[in-house]
């Protein structure tokens, strides 16, 4: 009788799933951004004001501009681009690298990420939490994968121009880039924790924050 409860309460168990964010209960929710209510995904659009347009997104078509300091591009197709993917827990990120370019070391605190180079010569590599470092330099039509939470990069090795296309159990991952969280914050870091954080003199500090316009 015991073991016959167990199946039972088994089968009845919901399987667990398989996105980082809470399974939908509906068909759609188009995200209505405007919303003054927020948790865990958006406000649905009310589903007469819903058109096919709601479902399609091209904000990934274009080549991205990498004439900054890093030397890439990042186009997102989050829930806040593309309001359609609410709820739904899938995004996807365009990456577009100049030749020596780099996306830097970041993190995304919401989801696993999967890509796949489509163009270029990239060395990935990302760090687990107990400081172990992986890496690989792969080329058109390979994929990866990074683990929730884990600090990942991705730099241009090659000599021509890269493009990647990633994919997050998510439809809004995050991203904590630590170059730009650790010099670029608003309010700044205090300079005492950098100090003794990278064991560096502050003129150190200051070269590095003047470079990201601190």
């Amino acid at each position: 009788m015991a073991s016959e409860l167990c199946l039972i309460l088994l089968l009845l168990l919901p399987f667990p799933s398989h996105s980082a964010d809470p399974d939908p209960l509906q068909d759609f929710c188009i995200a209505d951004l405007k919303g003054t209510i927020s948790v865990n995904g958006f406000p649905c659009k009310p589903g007469s004001n819903v058109t096919s347009d709601d479902f399609f997104f091209d904000g990934l078509s274009q080549e991205g501009n990498t004439n900054n300091s890093f030397g890439s591009s990042v186009a997102q197709g989050n829930v806040l681009a593309f309001p359609g993917l609410n709820t739904l827990g899938i995004s996807m990120n365009r990456v577009d690298i100049a030749p020596g370019g780099l996306n830097p070391p970041h993190s995304h605190p919401r989801a696993t990420e999967s890509g796949i180079v489509v163009q270029g010569t990239l060395l990935v590599g990302l760090m687990t939490t107990g400081n172990v470092f992986y890496s690989k330099n792969l080329t058109a039509g390979q994929m990866f994968v990074i683990p929730r939470g884990l600090v990942h990069f991705q730099l241009n090795v090659g000599q021509e121009k890269a493009l990647i296309f990633t994919a997050f159990n998510s439809h809004l991952p995050g991203a904590v880039v630590l170059p730009l969280n650790l010099f670029a914050s608003t309010p700044s870091v205090p300079d005492n924790v950098l100090t003794k954080a990278f064991q560096v003199e502050q003129p150190v500090i200051d070269e590095i924050k003047s470079t990201f316009g601190g």
